[in-house]
């Protein structure tokens, strides 16, 4: 991804004052919601094995592959709970809007658990909301 171009996650930066930092390991995420634009900005980008470094190994899957022919929209940050720069654990409530080359639409709403260990935020797990 350019880091020119409007970051994914829609917070108005470029990718590269925003989530594009985070994906090449430059730095890493200070809050449970920045993590977790990160993470959505890394499935509109296709960044993988950004996804997989960023969950917790007590839940990581053994591999990760993502939805071919899905364009990820829009996030919309519902709410936070926690997750701070001084925080260990937080969530994030959210719905993210899709788009399947066959024209199928549709979303995922989630409230995801995050914790820090040594420093490092990671995705833990969520509960999918209908």
């Amino acid at each position: 991804m350019d880091d020119a171009t409007r970051c994914p996650c829609l917070t108005g930066l470029p990718y590269g004052e925003c989530c594009g930092p985070l994906h090449r390991g430059e730095r890493s995420a200070p809050t449970a919601e920045a993590l977790m634009r990160s993470r959505y900005s890394a499935f509109a980008a296709g960044e993988a094995d950004y996804l997989r470094a960023t969950w917790h190994p007590s839940t990581r899957p053994g591999s990760l592959e993502l939805e071919p022919g899905r364009r990820w929209r829009r996030l919309d940050i519902l709410g936070t709970r926690a997750g701070g720069p001084f925080d260990d654990a937080g969530e994030v409530e959210f719905v993210a809007f899709f788009a399947d080359d066959d024209g199928t639409r549709g979303q995922l709403a989630e409230r995801s658990r995050f914790v820090r260990d040594a420093g490092t935020w990671f995705y833990v797990d969520g509960d999918v909301r209908s």
